[in-house]
């Protein structure tokens, strides 16, 4: 014990003779870093006997020591090794100079709130409309933005940025262009008298007007074509601005029919074949006028046969 007492008299000594020598400010560093190196240690009381220092411990220390001699902090009571504390330092440095070099705000800048309401508005008056469409008409009206952001925005609100999400369909087309539109079909019926007749009938999709331009048992070229000549001169009366007819591909239909519509401004419009439904209205229309004729007909004879009455059967 002795021995051991006087051991630490002269150790002492020799420490107090260095601190002589010691400025102030080393010696404030010396406190603080052996400060807090007893705080470790009393956090660490009763665990691994290893000590094991925490980021903010490591940035601590780095920054506190880092500036002094490495022959210095030999002489320094730490529990870490001088080429450590230069190693904490350096790592140190370099997150604080990557901190600095990068952007203030990683990623693109958020969308201004009134483009993203513009590309919901164009969304909703046009189902039909992509990404890119959308992109071509904000681009028309002089608002910069990526496609790639167009296609995030409607992501985002769970919108299909595809142009496949809602397309046009035929109907949606018809009643879109409806003012311009005209639509033709022959009706074939029979009269009382079982003989067969064809009725030539012109349908305007606006008004739902219908025009009958005959009915004859021959639908001959001749016959077609002066029935079309009239139907030009009554659109003329009546100021109608159609602009397209749309007709089967019946051969009962002369190209010559064609040819006086397109100096008059209609355009015709052939359905394709066997789709009937490009000419919906038209054959609707038919149809009613067919479950009207095809009812039951009763006759009543009178004065022994002489005369005939006919009524629809109950």
């Amino acid at each position: 014990m002795l021995l051991r007492l006087a051991y630490l008299a002269v150790t002492n000594t020799f420490a107090a003779l260095r601190l002589l020598t010691m400025g102030d400010r080393d010696k404030d560093i010396e406190i603080l870093a052996l400060r807090h190196q007893i705080t470790i240690l009393e956090r660490q009381l009763g665990a691994d006997t290893r000590v094991r220092f925490a980021p903010e411990d490591r940035a601590f220390l780095a920054a506190l020591l880092a500036p002094l001699p490495r022959n210095v902090l030999r002489r320094r009571r730490l529990l870490i090794r001088p080429d450590t504390v230069v190693r904490w330092h350096r790592d140190l440095m370099k997150r604080r100079h990557a901190r600095a070099c990068a952007p203030k705000r990683r990623g693109r800048p958020p969308t201004v709130r009134s483009i993203r309401a513009l590309v919901f508005r164009l969304v909703q008056e046009n189902p039909s409309w992509g990404y890119r469409r959308v992109h071509g008409e904000l681009t028309t009206l002089g608002i910069k933005v990526a496609p790639s952001t167009v296609w995030e925005i409607l992501r985002q609100e769970g919108i299909d940025p595809a142009p496949g999400r809602a397309s046009t369909t035929w109907a949606d087309f018809l009643r879109s262009q409806a003012d311009a539109l005209l639509a033709c079909d022959f009706i074939e019926t029979v009269t009382l008298d079982g003989r067969h007749q064809y009725i030539l009938a012109v349908i305007d999709h606006a008004t739902r007007r219908i025009r009958v331009l005959g009915t004859t048992a021959h639908p001959t070229t001749n016959w077609v074509v002066q029935a079309v000549k009239n139907l030009v001169m009554d659109l003329e009366d009546a100021d109608c601005r159609a602009c397209y007819l749309i007709r089967d591909r019946d051969g009962k239909f002369p190209a010559l029919m064609d040819e006086i519509l397109a100096d008059a401004g209609i355009q015709t419009m052939p359905t394709g074949v066997q789709m009937p439904r490009m000419n919906a209205i038209m054959e609707r229309w038919v149809q009613s006028c067919q479950r009207i004729t095809s009812l039951a007909i009763r006759r009543r004879d009178r004065l022994g046969g002489v005369l005939h009455e006919y009524a629809h059967a109950a």
